[in-house]
C-alpha cells in the first residue's frame, strides 16, 4: 500500500494555491490522498494573519495528533515562518518549513510519509537547516526557496483553479506581517505564465484566477519583456487573451492603487467576454485618518474614483468586493461612521469583514497597547457592518432580476448533489444553485427571476451554452 497524505489548507486564495502544488507533487511521486485521521503524513498550510488563524491551526495539530497518533505533521506557511519556536512545541510535529523554504516541503513530506527524516545537506534540505530534537526546522529571512512553482493547473477539484503568478508583499501596512512571512514582492516569469495558461486551455478549462499576495505588483522586479512592453499586470493580461485561447480570466485582489488606466482599459475591451466582471479591491476603512495610521497608500477619494473608473468601463454588472477591517487602534465612533457612510456610497456586491488583530512586531501592535478598541465596541460595529454587507448584496443582485446570465457549473458538495441541485458561478461573481445534476465546468446560461431576503438567487433552469470537458 503506497503511503498517504492530507493537506489542509488556511488563510487566502495565494495560500490554497501553494497548498495545491504541494498536493499535485505528492500525488506524483505516487501518494495516494487521504483524511487526517488514517494518514501517514498531514501537511497543515498555515495562515497568521490574524491570532485566530494561528489558534484555528494549532487546534487543528492538537485535534489531528489525537485521532491519529502515528501521524507525522509538517507545519508549512505563514505561521511557520513567522513563529516556528510555537509549531516546534506541539505534539506529532515533525517538520516547519516556513515560506522561506516552501520548495522544499513536498520532498520533506514524501521523506516523512515514508518513514525517513531527510538529512540536512541532501537535494530535499538545504545545508543550513535546524535540528531541533527531531523536528526539522527551516526558515530564515532570505526567503531563496520560497516560490513553489505549480505543476500544471487544470480543471479537476478546483474547477476554476489560482494560477499563483506572484508572491511576498513590499508594502509596508502597519496591522500586516506578510512582507515578514513572506518576503519582498517576486513575480512569475511571463513564460511560465504563459505555459501554465495553454496547458489549462488543453485540458479544458474555462475559467483560470490570477491570483497573488499583492497581484497588482506582478511584474515590478522584471526588466521589459522580450518585446519591449512594459512588464506590468496589464501588460500580461493583454499577452494572454492575443496567445491564448483562455476563454475566460478572472483577477483576484487587487490593491486600488494597483488598478491603472490600461489595467482599467481591459475591462472595458474583454470585460463581460474574456474577462470577469468582478473587481475585489481592499478597502479596510473608509476613515482618512485610519488609513493614515495603517499606512495605506490611497485615501477614501482615491477609492471612489477607481471604482467610480471601473464603473465606467464595465458597467453596473460589475460586482464589487472588498475587505474592511474594524476596531483598528484609535478607531472613534466618528471614524467608524465614516466607513459606514463610504460603504453605503458605493455599490458593493459583498464585503469581507474582520476585527483588527495585533500582530507581534508589526507598529500596530504598538498602537493597540497604547489606544486599543473595546471589544464590546467592535462586536457591535462587526455586527452592523454585516447587517450593511447584506443589504449590498441584496441590492446588487435584484438588479439582475429579468436578465440572463452567463456562467460556469462547479464541482458540487455532496449534500448539495443528494438534493438533486448543481452549484454554480456567473461571470460576474454571483453564486447560484440550479436543478438537475449537471457535470462541473459547463458554461451554462441562467435567468434570474428574484432574489430572497438572504441574497440568493432564484431563476428558471439554466440551458447549456457550450459543452465543455469533465473535471
Amino acid at each position: 500500500m503506497s503511503a498517504s497524505f492530507h493537506i489542509e489548507n488556511f488563510g487566502c486564495r495565494a495560500a490554497r494555491a501553494d497548498g495545491e502544488a504541494i498536493a499535485e507533487r505528492l500525488e506524483a511521486a505516487g501518494l495516494a490522498e487521504g483524511k487526517p485521521k488514517n494518514a501517514d503524513v498531514v501537511i497543515v498550510n498555515t495562515c497568521s494573519v490574524t491570532a485566530e488563524a494561528d489558534r484555528a491551526a494549532r487546534a487543528f495539530i492538537r485535534r489531528t495528533k489525537r485521532m491519529n497518533p502515528e501521524v507525522r505533521i509538517v507545519a508549512t506557511g505563514c505561521y511557520a515562518q513567522r513563529a516556528p519556536e510555537e509549531l516546534i512545541a506541539l505534539p506529532g510535529v515533525a517538520a516547519v518549513v516556513g515560506n522561506s523554504h516552501k520548495t522544499f516541503a513536498p520532498g520533506i513530506a514524501q521523506s516523512l510519509a515514508q518513514g525517513r527524516m531527510p538529512p540536512a545537506g541532501s537535494n530535499l534540505v538545504p545545508v543550513n537547516s535546524l535540528l531541533s530534537g527531531k523536528t526539522l526546522v527551516l526558515a530564515d529571512d532570505r526567503f531563496a526557496h520560497s516560490f513553489l512553482e505549480e505543476a500544471q493547473v487544470v480543471p479537476g477539484a478546483q474547477t476554476r483553479p489560482n494560477l499563483k503568478i506572484q508572491e511576498g508583499c513590499s508594502n509596508r501596512c502597519s496591522f500586516c506581517v506578510i512582507p515578514w512571512t513572506r518576503g519582498a514582492s517576486r513575480s512569475l516569469p511571463a513564460a511560465s505564465v504563459f505555459k501554465q495558461v495553454e496547458g489549462f486551455v488543453a485540458a479544458g478549462g474555462v475559467e483560470l484566477v490570477l491570483s497573488g499576495i499583492n497581484l497588482g505588483r506582478w511584474g515590478r522586479d522584471f526588466s521589459p519583456l522580450p518585446d519591449g512592453s512594459p512588464a506590468n499586470l496589464a501588460t500580461l493580461v493583454r499577452h494572454i487573451f492575443e496567445r491564448t485561447e483562455l476563454p475566460r480570466l478572472r483577477l483576484s485582489s487587487i490593491e486600488p492603487m494597483d488598478w491603472d488606466e490600461e489595467l482599467i482599459e481591459l475591462m472595458a475591451e474583454f470585460g463581460g467576454t474574456r474577462l470577469a466582471r468582478h473587481a475585489h479591491l481592499p478597502l479596510q476603512s473608509g476613515s482618512d485618518a485610519v488609513l493614515h495610521r495603517m499606512h495605506r497608500r490611497y485615501r477614501p477619494w482615491h477609492y471612489a474614483e477607481k471604482v467610480d473608473a471601473l464603473l465606467q468601463a464595465t458597467g453596473p454588472e460589475l460586482t464589487l468586493g472588498a475587505d474592511v477591517m474594524v476596531g483598528f487602534p484609535g478607531e472613534t465612533d466618528a471614524e467608524f461612521e465614516e466607513t459606514v457612510a463610504f460603504i453605503r456610497a458605493l455599490p458593493f456586491g459583498y464585503l469581507h469583514l474582520f476585527p483588527f488583530s495585533p500582530r507581534p512586531g508589526t507598529r500596530a501592535w504598538a498602537l493597540h497597547s497604547a489606544d486599543p478598541v473595546a471589544a464590546g465596541a467592535v462586536a457591535e460595529r462587526m455586527a452592523r457592518l454585516r447587517t450593511l454587507a447584506a443589504e449590498k448584496t441584496v441590492e446588487h443582485r435584484r438588479q439582475f432580476v429579468g436578465r440572463e446570465l452567463e456562467a460556469l457549473t462547479l464541482n458540487t458538495p455532496e449534500n448539495i448533489r443528494r438534493l438533486g441541485r448543481t452549484v454554480g458561478l456567473t461571470e460576474n461573481f454571483l453564486p447560484f444553485e440550479v436543478d438537475g445534476e449537471l457535470r462541473a465546468n459547463q458554461r451554462v446560461s441562467i435567468e434570474v427571476t428574484g432574489v430572497t431576503a438572504e441574497g440568493a438567487l432564484t431563476h428558471s433552469r439554466s440551458s447549456s451554452t457550450a459543452s465543455c470537458a469533465a473535471d
